[in-house]
């Protein structure tokens, strides 16, 4: 298995380690899943997510570039604003989801996902223009800094007052690029280091009294508290984005993108099946695979994702079910082990999002 530069770090921490995308790496620390997922949602849990794909696109071509292969708009972003995007197929279904900042008129950084990383990195360049350069990262570690206290410990340890830096920018502090965004829905920074300081920084933030290490199996449990979709259980090579309710990614007369017209239908006429989020309302764990059950026990969907909810104390999932079903409170069921489990669809997410307000602050 690969490994991240941040690895010797997890084996000295005690952290029990698994195989992810190819790679080894921590699914929880001494404490537990349950505590690392609450000390996120109450201080700041800090994650190695080097493993995932960091890119840069530069040249003249690099925003229409982006406007191909998303169907979301970069010609009118400012300089350090950051978006998250699908990568469409010609079928309109999706080939990785991921976050696009513009860092300058020319210049784009983008990360993307660890397991899709390997097919992304060569379609992408099958579809770069002349007049773009795609320049794969190899030599930086990725880390995520997520929680209520994240902006304090930031500042401590980095020296970086990010208090007038909202969700979704990014700001380059000496040699780390340092974003304000997440997968957790609390409030948090993702950083870009140089790989020969990525243990020094990562050893800086750990001997903070509000930072504790956080796995994958938190991180995951987190996303699915917020509603998040993951690559591979939400998202698909077959699943559009009007499917996963990602409406608000397509930009409005924006057609001059990969599986455009297909996408289009679905915004007009509606899909068949839809994303959705489900509670279970009698005692069980709802697990990904499980079927999704009417009242007449007819199967009319699929749980893509499910667990235990820490911040909720249920047990909770999300599914693509038949869109008549959709409706915010309707009664369904959800097949475990040839048992069905009484449950509901409910609005996403399932806990409210901490996160920055989207419009630029100005300083006084």
């Amino acid at each position: 298995m690969k490994t991240t530069p941040l690895h010797a770090a997890h084996i000295a921490l005690g952290a029990k380690m698994g195989e992810f995308a190819g790679y080894d790496m921590p699914l929880y620390y001494g404490e537990g899943v349950i505590k690392e997922h609450e000390w996120t949602r109450s201080h700041a849990g800090l994650f190695d997510v080097s493993h995932m794909g960091q890119m840069f696109v530069t040249g003249a071509g690099a925003t229409a570039f982006w406007e191909h292969v998303t169907p979301s708009s970069f010609a009118n972003i400012p300089g350090g604003r950051a978006k998250y995007s699908v990568l469409t197929n010609e079928r309109g279904g999706t080939v990785d989801d991921l976050i696009v900042t513009r860092m300058g008129p020319d210049k784009f950084f983008a990360v993307v996902n660890a397991g899709c990383k390997d097919k992304d990195f060569p379609w992408l360049q099958s579809h770069l223009p002349p007049n773009a350069q795609m320049d794969i990262i190899t030599d930086r570690a990725l880390i995520a800094l997520q929680g209520p206290d994240a902006e304090r410990v930031i500042r401590d340890v980095l020296g970086f007052d990010a208090s007038l830096m909202p969700y979704m920018w990014m700001a380059e502090e000496n040699d780390l690029l340092i974003s304000r965004l997440g997968y957790t829905g609390e409030d948090g920074f993702e950083i870009s280091i140089p790989e020969r300081n990525a243990e020094k920084v990562w050893n800086a933030f750990m001997a903070h009294d509000l930072v504790k290490p956080v796995g994958l199996a938190a991180r995951d449990s987190l996303r699915l508290e917020m509603g998040y979709p993951l690559y591979g259980h939400e998202l698909d090579e077959d699943i559009s984005a009007v499917e996963a309710g990602l409406n608000w990614i397509i930009a409005k007369d924006h057609t001059d993108y990969i599986g455009a017209e297909v996408i289009r239908a679905h915004l007009a006429n509606g899909t068949e099946h839809v994303r959705v989020g489900i509670r279970l309302t009698d005692k069980g764990v709802a697990r990904e695979g499980a079927e999704i059950r009417n009242e007449a026990d007819e199967i009319i969907g699929t749980l893509s994702s499910g667990g235990y909810s820490p911040s909720t104390q249920a047990s909770i999932g999300m599914g693509y079910i038949q869109a008549e079903y959709a409706e915010t409170g309707h009664k369904i069921f959800v097949n475990v082990r040839g048992r069905n489990i009484a449950a509901e669809i409910c609005a996403l997410p399932f806990v409210s999002a901490k996160t920055k307000s989207m419009k630029k602050k100005e300083a006084a």
